[in-house]
């Protein structure tokens, strides 16, 4: 069954001409949630303004999503995501979102942040990497707000942030420190994600501040309400570590 989420937006212009209507996302990672492969189930979510992609998905799966809801595709690549169907010539789904990359899907900002070092050969962890990661989605989002100008954003990255819905305790999927302090810094209503694995989790819902962190593995239903609407997650939240 498809998990559902709901997030009041504090800013009420996306929301301009829709009345009380929610902007819905349909967000994915990691794993194919199989419910989704029959009509039946998609039809059970209704309109979907745009399908989000979190990374170790396969393209193909991505296009199918969007194709079948009718909805334009954002999304990041995982630490898996290279070879087979991702050369640029055979890819089915369009152009990742590049890491400080910032697109908007129903007047959302959305704001990327790929597995750090994607392209490099291994599958190997580049802290290092992240930081610079951090830093250029840090300017490109977190300048333009200090200067009065700008707005809020979801971010997606594939790997949470350090002590925000991570697993510490497996090295290679804890959270990385450098998306913890773009996290402090930047304070967006929502941060999607995939990588953890959900057994090693308590919640796939973290409260950090004003941020609410989705583990997306598998498939959400995210709606985004606007301002002054009941609704931040609509099942229990661990606060961040």
């Amino acid at each position: 069954m498809t998990r559902r989420v709901r997030i009041p937006w504090p800013d009420g212009r996306p929301f301009a001409g829709r009345g009380d209507a929610p902007i819905r996302f349909l967000a994915a990672s990691d794993e194919v949630d199989k419910a989704l492969e029959h009509e039946v189930n998609r039809s059970a979510l209704g309109h979907l303004d745009g399908v989000i992609g979190c990374g170790d998905l396969s393209p193909e799966w991505l296009a199918f999503l969007a194709d079948a809801f009718g909805a334009p595709l954002v999304y990041v690549r995982g630490n898996h995501d290279r070879g087979g169907g991702w050369e640029e010539e055979g890819r089915v789904a369009p152009r990742p979102l590049e890491t400080g990359g910032l697109a908007r899907l129903a007047g959302i900002q959305i704001a990327g942040l790929q597995w750090p070092g994607v392209e490099r050969r291994g599958n190997e962890r580049h802290p290092g990497l992240a930081w610079l990661d951090a830093l250029r989605l840090a300017r490109r989002s977190l300048l333009p707000r200090l200067a009065g100008r700008g707005g809020p954003v979801v971010v997606i990255s594939h790997a949470p942030p350090a002590g925000a819905g991570d697993a510490p305790a497996d090295p290679y999927h804890a959270g990385f420190g450098a998306y913890r302090w773009l996290l402090d810094r930047l304070r967006p209503p929502v941060w999607l994600h995939g990588h953890t694995t959900v057994a090693s989790v308590p919640s796939l819902l973290v409260h950090n501040g004003t941020t609410t962190l989705v583990n997306v593995t598998g498939a959400v239903l995210l709606e985004i309400v606007p301002p002054g609407s009941n609704g931040r997650a609509d099942a229990p939240a661990a606060p961040a570590g």
